[in-house]
């Protein structure tokens, strides 16, 4: 098997193309919860703690001078990004919950289904070996 032949099997192998799709729609919806805490969530925060911006809150440890350029520790971005992480994890707990209930349900379906009905020849091959036991 060639490698590019091998390659192209592998890359066209349907988890491989669901997780591309995966990553493409999780990079897009973590933008959205960027834009969802930087521009709704965090303003209302900030006017609740008189004006603190927390996209440009922090901590000073060594102040800026001609000679250096300052050491801050920046907790407000971390702060977003906590609550970034938090918003998607939860989104994502309440997908795959939704899931397993879906696949809990489909899966009761599929036990509640009565058994199919066999076919009319195995039917008669039931009862010619019911015959024949009953004659043995």
């Amino acid at each position: 098997m060639s490698l590019a032949k091998e390659f192209r099997d592998f890359a066209m192998r349907g988890n491989v193309v669901d997780m591309a799709v995966g990553v493409i729609i999780g990079g897009a919806f973590g933008k959205i919860v960027t834009s969802l805490v930087d521009n709704v969530m965090m303003p209302p925060i900030g006017y609740l703690t008189k004006g603190v911006d927390f996209k440009d809150a922090a901590i000073t440890l060594v102040p800026k001078s001609e000679l250096n350029p300052g050491i801050t520790l920046q907790w407000g971005p971390f702060a977003n990004t906590i609550i970034q992480f938090l918003i998607v994890a939860f989104c994502l707990f309440l997908v795959i919950k939704a899931m397993n209930a879906a696949r809990a349900r489909f899966e009761q379906k599929e036990a509640a289904a009565p058994p199919p009905e066999a076919p009319a020849d195995i039917k008669l091959l039931g009862e010619i070996r019911d015959l024949l036991k009953a004659k043995a």
